[in-house]
C-alpha cells in the first residue's frame, strides 16, 4: 500500500487541480449573480472536444509531428479558450440576462436546459463527423519523469503546471487590475457599483468570458490526461467541481482552489485504498460516495465552506 502512495498522490493532485480550475467558473458566477451555472460542466466538455479536434486536424495534416509539443498544447488551449469564452458570453446573453430579475429557480432551469442542449449538439456533431460519440486524440507528452520515489507521467506534470499558471493569473487579475476590482465591487453590491459608473453588464459578461475560458482550457488538459472524451464528461466532472466550490466556500476563489485539490486527493486515496482497508467490502467505485459524504459533513457543521464566511443579514 505504501509503495503506490506517491502515484496515488500524483493522480489525486492532477485530478484536484482540474476540479479547482473548473470550480473557479462556478464560484465566479455565483459571487456576482448568486446562482449556479450548471451549464459550466458542458462548457468544459466543449473545450475538451475543440482542443482535441485541433490536435487531430494538425496530426492529420502532418503539422503535429514536427511541432514542439508545448507550442501545440498552447495552440489547442488558446483556440479552445476563445471558443468556450465566446460560448459562455453567448449563453449569458441569451439564456441568463433576460432572466436576471426572475426568481432564482428560473435561471437555474435555464442553465440545466443549456446543459442538455450542448450535450446533444456535441453528440450530434461528433456522430455526423466521425460516426461515433467518443473522441480519442494524440497525447503530446507520453513519457514519464522519474522523481526518485515514483515515475510521474509527463502529462500529469503539465496539467498541474498549466492549472497553477491559470489560477495564479486569475488571482492576479481579480486582485490587481481595474476590471478585477470592478468584478469584486459588483459582487458586493450591483446597484452601488452601477452608481459608481461601473458597467454591470460588461462586468458580468467578462465574468462569463473568463470562467468559460478557464473551463474550456481545463477540458483540453483533461483530454490530454485521460485520452478519450465523450459528450457526457461535463456532467460528472461539473458536479465534482461544484462540490469542490461548495467545499471550499462558494464565491471564494481560494476556497474553490482548496476544495478542488482536497476533493481530488480524497477521491484518489479512496479509490486506491478503500478496497484493501475494508477487506473488499467496498471497492474504488465508492470513492464518489466519500467525496459527497465529506460535502454533507461540511454543509452540516460549516455550511459556508472551509474558507467561506458566514453572511450576517443586516436588519
Amino acid at each position: 500500500m505504501w509503495q503506490i502512495l506517491p502515484q496515488v498522490l500524483v493522480d489525486g493532485l492532477t485530478l484536484g487541480f482540474m476540479y479547482a480550475v473548473v470550480a473557479l467558473g462556478y464560484t465566479m458566477v455565483y459571487g456576482i449573480l448568486e446562482f449556479i451555472n450548471f451549464s459550466h460542466g458542458e462548457i468544459f466538455m466543449v473545450g475538451a472536444f475543440v482542443g482535441t479536434e485541433v490536435l487531430l486536424i494538425m496530426d492529420a495534416n502532418g503539422v503535429l509531428q514536427g511541432m514542439n509539443p508545448f507550442l501545440a498544447l498552447v495552440l489547442a488551449l488558446v483556440i479552445s479558450m476563445i471558443v468556450t469564452g465566446l460560448l459562455g458570453v453567448g449563453i449569458e446573453r441569451v439564456a441568463y440576462r433576460p432572466l436576471r430579475n426572475a426568481p432564482r429557480l428560473v435561471p437555474l432551469i435555464s442553465a440545466i436546459g443549456v446543459s442538455f442542449f450542448l450535450q446533444d449538439v456535441v453528440r450530434f456533431a461528433e456522430a455526423l463527423h466521425r460516426d461515433t460519440f467518443y473522441l480519442t486524440g494524440p497525447i503530446l507528452f507520453p513519457g514519464k519523469i522519474d522523481i526518485g520515489i515514483a515515475q510521474v507521467p509527463s502529462k500529469a506534470v503539465i496539467v498541474v503546471i498549466v492549472a497553477i499558471v491559470m489560477m495564479s493569473t486569475l488571482t492576479f487579475f481579480i486582485n490587481k487590475t481595474k476590471w478585477g476590482i470592478a468584478m469584486r465591487a459588483v459582487s458586493q453590491d450591483q446597484s452601488t457599483a452601477s452608481l459608481m459608473t461601473i458597467n454591470v453588464d460588461k462586468v458580468i459578461m467578462l465574468t462569463f468570458l473568463i470562467g468559460s475560458s478557464l473551463g474550456g482550457a481545463t477540458g483540453v488538459l483533461f483530454a490530454q490526461n485521460y485520452g478519450t472524451i465523450d459528450p457526457f464528461i461535463g456532467f460528472i466532472l461539473g458536479m465534482k467541481a461544484f462540490t469542490a466550490a461548495i467545499l471550499g466556500g462558494i464565491g471564494n476563489l481560494r476556497g474553490a482552489m482548496l476544495g478542488g485539490v482536497l476533493l481530488g486527493l480524497v477521491e484518489s486515496l479512496a479509490g486506491a485504498y478503500m478496497g484493501p482497508l475494508t477487506g473488499g467490502a467496498f471497492g474504488g467505485e465508492y470513492k464518489d460516495v466519500i467525496g459527497f459524504a465529506i460535502l454533507i459533513l461540511v454543509l452540516l457543521f460549516k455550511p459556508e465552506g472551509l474558507l467561506g464566511e458566514a453572511v450576517k443579514e443586516k436588519v
